[in-house]
């Protein structure tokens, strides 16, 4: 089975998503990779849905990754002794570490690491952006602040702070204990939230050594102003719009979008665009005509893969939104100034082989009738940057490492199969790919592939090898 297009999807799975057959039907809808979100479920609901997902694997013989998503500090107000109250503009309103209930006058924020940070005229946004505070006069225990945007606020509501560096890790104790769980079960991918800083994502990277794919959720304006040093330090990239949107104003989204995604085809990192693609699936079994045009214009900019969240999670439609989504996706691929838009926006290589070999690759196949191009990989680097080159030919990927062909689904382009162990010279990896390209339908006798591949065999990291064969 392999798909016609190249850009990906992600789905969430959730309550409406958690039994073997609603999850191959997403799969056979075009869900590429599995999304576990650790901010809801129990860790037995998060094993026992990646165990149906490799039982999905194993029936269809198609590598699908798994994203677990780490939920990340929560900060929120405390409770309120009378239920919900109201704010209204122009009052005061006392945030402090006091966890007795609050009123209309106050209310406790159990997060000491806000107050150490908080200065005069700092903002804080409470429920999704809804109510606006602004800091009149604040210490290390208290903020007094005047109610700029008001409304009413309940219970347990989330605060942002978007104009503040918070002196906080972006791991909590329950997303170490997650990570730890995650990393057992063979999670292949793993997104951090709260990512305010390049340290944030060496942590993660330290703990997890190798055994995931890391991937830095974009959700905080911080993270943006040291934009490429994050990217440098990740593996994947996902745009995180939902608390992106609240932090900064909303007509600002678009264009840090496009950023982010630019930065990432830059590096040669799997991109992903998230939050509230086909929001109105949840509910309906079409999309409005706003979304379709959202989800196209991530696939124009070259994202390596959009994803679904609450509409496969919990929705009413989840295996429409699928459909849906490989619909979108397709019918902006086929529009024949999509290359166009792909080629402008081609950044230019790094100076190395490997990027040699690639731009090469991508050249014979604009030239040349190729079906396919084909490359052998331990690490899944050969197989990037030739996806970084977004060909017109589909990149096949070979590899005898069955974790990476599982990361590999994430990226733009790339139908991995795994093989059962390494090609040990040039013949054989010209038969393998011949043979391969055919079962796996590319083409047929007399058709032609390019492969890339690195010598000496078995050793990552050394692409240097093109070749020109025939089936």
């Amino acid at each position: 089975m392999r798909r016609l297009r190249h850009a990906k999807i992600v789905a969430t799975l959730g309550p409406a998503s958690s039994d073997l057959a609603t999850i191959r039907a997403l799969f056979d809808a075009g869900a590429d990779v599995f999304r576990l979100n650790f901010s809801h479920g129990t860790h037995a609901q998060h094993q026992e849905r990646l165990e149906l997902i490799r039982r999905v694997e194993l029936e269809t013989g198609r590598p699908i990754g798994v994203l677990l998503d780490l939920q990340g500090p929560k900060l929120r107000v405390g409770t309120f002794a009378a239920g919900p109250i109201r704010l209204g503009a122009g009052a005061a309103f006392r945030l402090d570490l006091d966890p007795a209930p609050g009123d209309e006058r106050r209310v406790s924020l159990p997060h000491p690491e806000i107050f150490a940070a908080l200065k005069p005229d700092t903002d804080l946004l409470i429920d999704d952006g809804k109510i606006r505070l602004r800091v009149e006069a604040c210490g290390t225990d208290f903020a007094a602040t005047r109610v700029i945007a008001g409304g009413a606020l309940s219970e347990r509501k989330g605060v942002n702070v978007p104009d503040v560096l918070l002196p906080i890790s972006a791991l909590t104790d329950k997303d170490r204990r997650d990570l730890d769980f995650g990393l057992t079960l063979g999670v292949d991918w793993v997104a951090l939230s709260f990512v305010q800083r390049p340290e944030d994502m060496q942590e993660l990277r330290e703990i997890v050594q190798g055994r995931a794919g890391v991937m830095a959720k974009l959700e905080k304006p911080a993270a943006i102003e040291s934009l490429a040093a994050v990217v440098a330090l990740c593996d994947a990239v996902m745009v995180a719009r939902g608390d992106l949107g609240v932090e900064l104003p909303a007509e600002q989204v678009p264009r840090i979008q496009k950023r982010i995604v630019r930065e990432c085809r830059r590096a040669g990192k799997p991109v992903i665009v998230a939050t509230q693609m086909l929001e109105s699936m949840t509910q309906s079994p079409v999309p409005t005509r706003a979304e379709a045009s959202d989800v196209a214009t991530a696939v124009y900019d070259g994202a390596d893969a959009v994803m679904l969240s609450a509409e496969s999670a919990s929705g009413h439609y989840p295996i429409e939104a699928v459909a849906t989504m490989d619909r979108i996706i397709t019918e902006v691929e086929r529009d024949p100034h999509y290359r166009d838009v792909l080629d402008a926006s081609l950044d230019a290589r790094d100076p190395t082989v490997a990027d040699a070999i690639c731009a090469s690759l991508r050249q014979v196949a604009a030239l040349l009738p190729v079906v396919a191009m084909v490359t052998y990989t331990r690490s899944g680097w050969t197989s990037l940057r030739a996806a970084r080159e977004r060909p017109k030919a589909p990149v096949l990927s070979l590899t005898p490492n069955r974790d990476i062909a599982r990361r590999l689904a994430l990226a733009w382009g790339v139908h991995t199969v795994h093989l059962n162990g390494d090609v040990k010279n040039v013949d054989e990896m010209v038969s393998t790919g011949r043979s391969t390209t055919q079962a796996e339908g590319y083409g047929r006798a007399g058709d032609a592939i390019v492969i890339a591949a690195g010598m000496p065999f078995g050793k990552a990291g050394t692409t240097n090898l093109l070749h020109v064969a025939q089936l």
